[in-house]
């Protein structure tokens, strides 16, 4: 075994590896099956395609001054380094305690969804009845077991789950497209009054949703091979075809239900509601390929955010913002903080199995959610970071790049947050007097002040 080092691996990474890690983030199969029926059946708006497209242009405009500053600035840290260089150390420590908590929580969740959707299988295939918290569990060892490995072997696990999922997502969508309900394929899910109603700001915010781990391109910019060239790519790319993908698969599954349907259907099957229309369109053996993709999409994103937060962990340790022992590698890999990461998901795995707590709802929903809207807090903030930064440092970039772009896309970002946190109650499905409404974002920003209590303490010393 290597020596311990302070640095991560060099040049083991080119764009395809890049987007695969960002795009298995995004999980797109599990979007597809999952975040766009509850977007159809929470808001009752058909104009859900639409909200993703508009989703996508405004995350392409933040990435313009993101990955502006990322060609000045390459660090494993992302939102942590960014808030760092814009707004001062304080902001800085307190969002990568944000950035922790949120990916954590998107993390550990995947376990909750991952062995609900793999015991029918398992029933219906071999006759077993396993529990939920025994098959996270075998996928938390196997997300362990990878995040100690080099960069470059989780990049071609990934590679293979992503493109299985994408591609049934896609045979899913032509079949859909190629049977509309209403013996015409209708295209009125794609116009703006479809999508500027009531109800806007609950739509919008689920469709950030899914587009989480799109910034963490700029995560493994240390590991690249030409930073200033491969991770623009990789972020226009990834937010490119992960807009394409859902409003792709969510416009054909109106066009399968009919418009006028496609909210009810949603409400009625759920997640199942893609399934059951390739079943109905393609055959039993297609149906059943999507549930075992749905699996291996979840686990790609177990894998992802696995090894995100093991690099954030990496360079808080390595600034002493963190005990300084997360802050070394060996073979070029962040091994301290991906144990930090499983110990921490064993936990929670653990303790949901004993309490008998909703691993679908409670886990997997809830902290998913949860951690998407921390997300979204974040991508706000580092925003104003990116615009604050390059007003004390132009660093020869256009005034396009550091002027324009960042401000417009600080702008519409807070007015999507605070869509966001008007709407927080649709987006848990919880009732609007539940105490979860400000328990969420309550504790954000109180481990937000924490951090930032913390990063003047580091400061002074």
């Amino acid at each position: 075994m290597s020596p311990p080092s302070t640095a991560l691996a060099t040049d083991r990474l080119g764009v395809p590896a890049v987007v695969f890690f960002v795009i298995s983030a995004a999980a797109p199969l599990t979007v597809a099956a999952g975040v766009v029926t509850t977007g159809y059946a929470v808001t009752g708006l058909i104009g859900l395609p639409l909200a993703f497209v508009v989703v996508a242009a405004v995350l392409a405009l933040f990435s313009v001054g993101y990955v502006a500053m990322a060609r000045q600035v390459a660090n494993a840290g992302a939102f942590y380094t960014y808030l760092t260089h814009g707004l001062g150390r304080p902001a800085g420590v307190g969002g990568a305690w944000v950035a922790l908590l949120a990916y954590n929580a998107l993390q550990v969740g995947l376990y909750g969804a991952i062995g609900v959707a793999t015991a029918p299988l398992l029933r219906d295939w071999f006759g077993l009845n396993v529990a939920w918290w025994v098959l996270a569990l075998i996928t938390w060892a196997i997300v362990a077991v990878l995040g100690i490995q080099h960069i470059e072997v989780n990049g071609r696990v990934l590679a293979v789950l992503l493109v299985a999922e994408i591609a049934i997502t896609l045979v899913y969508s032509a079949a859909s497209l190629a049977h509309p309900a209403e013996g015409a394929v209708s295209f009125r899910p794609l116009a703006p009054g479809t999508l500027f109603a009531p109800g806007l700001g609950a739509v919008l915010s689920i469709a950030v949703l899914g587009f989480v781990g799109f910034e963490s391109s700029v995560v493994f910019s240390e590991e690249t091979r030409d930073r200033r060239r491969t991770v623009p790519i990789a972020t226009y790319l990834s937010i490119t075809l992960i807009g394409a993908l859902y409003a792709l698969s969510s416009w054909a599954m109106s066009v399968a239900t009919g418009p006028d349907r496609i909210v009810d259907a949603a409400r009625e099957q759920s997640t199942e509601l893609i399934f059951g229309l390739a079943g109905a369109q393609l055959g039993s053996a297609f149906s059943t390929a999507g549930h075992v993709l749905f699996v291996t999409s979840v686990l790609a994103a177990a894998i992802s955010f696995h090894n995100t937060i093991a690099r954030y962990m990496f360079a808080l340790g390595r600034d002493r913002v963190l005990p300084a022992a997360l802050g070394r590698t060996r073979s070029g890999s962040p091994v301290a903080g991906s144990l930090c990461q499983s110990v921490f998901a064993l936990a929670v795995i653990v303790t949901y199995a004993i309490t008998g707590a909703d691993p679908l709802v409670h886990l997997f929903y809830w902290c998913g959610t949860s951690g998407g809207f921390g997300v979204l807090l974040l991508i706000t903030a580092t925003s104003v970071a990116v615009v604050a930064f390059f007003v004390r440092h132009p660093s020869g970039e256009s005034v396009w790049r550091r002027v324009i772009a960042p401000v417009l896309a600080a702008l519409l970002l807070l007015g999507v947050a605070g869509l966001a946190l008007a709407n927080f109650t649709t987006l848990l499905g919880v009732a609007p007097d539940s105490p979860l409404r400000w328990v969420v974002p309550g504790m954000y920003l109180a481990v937000a002040v924490l951090g930032a209590g913390w990063g003047f303490a580091v400061r002074a010393r």
